[in-house]
C-alpha cells in the first residue's frame, strides 16, 4: 500500500489493490508527485486509520510495517503519532532525503535504529538502500512471524468493533462523543481527532470500560475528523469515524452610537455569549488617523 502526504494525506493504493510485482511497479511509474507541506504526524495517523485496516487489505494475523520516506522536518508532532503505531506493534522504518531531520527520524523509527533509520543526500541515492533495506525488512517479518501468539483474533467485525458513534452538545470549543462498545470489551480505546483541512492531530486513551468522552479546547468554526479505535492485546479493531464542525464564536450585536461630542463617542452593544473582553477599533474615515 502507498500513501502520499503534505498537509492532507492521500491514499494512492491499498494493500489489496495489486496482486503482483509488475502491477505495483506500473503503479509507481504512473505516480504523480504531491508537493506541499510536511505534516508527518497527520500522515502516520492516516496510515493507521485508513491503510492498516481489514477493509483496506490488512490481514490481522500479518505483521505490520510502515516505511516513512521524507525530505523535510515535520510541521506537526510526528513523534506522538509514531509512538501510537509502535505501541500497537507496528514497526516503522524512517528514510530521510536531503533536508530530513535525522534526530526526528530516530524518534519516529522503531528500535534498533541501526536497522530502521536511513538518510541519503539526494533522491537518486535511494537506490543504494534497496538491497540492504529489502533484506532487513524480510528478516524482521520472519523474526516477528515466528513468535507465536495464540491470542490474535482471526477476524474483526462486531465482536471487536464499536458501533453507533453519536456526537452531541457541540459548542464553539467542545463536543461530547458516545458509542456502543463491541461484543468483546477492549483493553483501551484510542480516540484521535484533528481538523479536516490539516493540523496537529491529538489523541486521548481511555479505559475499555468507558464509552464516552468530552472533547474540549477545540477551535471554533472548524470541521473535525474523529476516530474511535478499540485496542486489544494483539490487535486493533476497526475504528468508528465521524465528522463534525464546531460552532462559530458568537458576535456582539446591535451596535449603537450616542453622546457625541467634539472629541468623544459613546458606543453600546448586545453582549457576545462567552466573551471575556472586547477589542474596539476606531479610525478616521476614509483614511485619516491611525486605528
Amino acid at each position: 500500500g502507498l500513501s502520499q502526504y503534505s498537509s492532507d494525506p492521500r491514499t494512492e493504493w491499498d494493500l489489496s489493490t495489486y496482486s503482483s510485482r509488475d502491477q505495483v511497479l506500473e503503479a509507481m511509474r504512473n505516480l504523480r508527485y504531491k508537493g506541499g507541506n510536511t505534516f508527518t504526524g497527520l500522515a502516520l495517523t492516516h496510515v493507521l486509520e485508513q491503510n492498516l485496516k481489514p477493509d483496506a487489505g490488512a490481514r490481522l494475523e500479518a505483521e505490520k510495517l510502515v516505511i516513512l520516506l521524507t525530505d523535510g522536518k515535520s510541521q506537526d508532532d510526528a513523534n506522538l503519532a509514531a509512538q501510537t503505531l509502535k505501541n500497537l506493534g507496528i514497526e516503522i522504518f524512517a528514510i530521510g532525503v536531503k533536508n530530513a531531520d535525522e534526530a526526528e527520524l530516530k524518534q519516529v523509527a522503531s528500535e534498533p535504529l541501526e536497522l530502521t533509520v536511513y538518510n541519503v543526500l539526494d533522491f537518486p541515492l535511494l537506490s543504494s538502500l534497496v538491497g540492504r533495506l529489502t533484506q532487513v525488512l524480510c528478516t524482521r517479518i520472519k523474526e516477528k512471524s515466528n513468535k507465536e501468539n495464540a491470542d490474535i483474533p482471526v477476524n474483526s467485525g462486531p465482536q471487536l468493533s464499536p458501533t453507533d458513534l453519536k456526537i452531541s452538545a457541540v459548542t464553539s470549543k467542545s463536543m461530547h462523543l458516545t458509542w456502543s462498545p463491541p461484543l468483546r470489551p477492549p483493553k483501551k480505546y484510542r480516540i484521535v481527532y484533528y481538523p479536516s483541512k490539516g493540523g496537529i492531530s491529538k489523541e486521548v486513551v481511555l479505559d475499555g470500560a468507558v464509552s464516552s468522552l468530552q472533547l474540549s479546547n477545540l477551535t471554533s468554526n472548524t470541521e473535525y475528523l474523529l476516530s474511535v479505535f478499540p485496542i486489544y492485546d494483539a490487535v486493533v479493531g476497526d475504528g468508528l469515524r465521524g465528522v463534525t464542525s464546531t460552532l462559530p464564536l458568537s458576535s456582539p450585536r446591535s451596535l449603537r452610537v450616542s453622546e457625541l461630542s467634539h472629541n468623544s463617542i459613546r458606543l453600546s452593544w448586545k453582549a457576545a455569549q462567552g466573551a471575556t473582553q472586547y477589542l474596539v477599533l476606531c479610525s478616521a474615515a476614509p483614511d485619516g488617523a491611525e486605528d
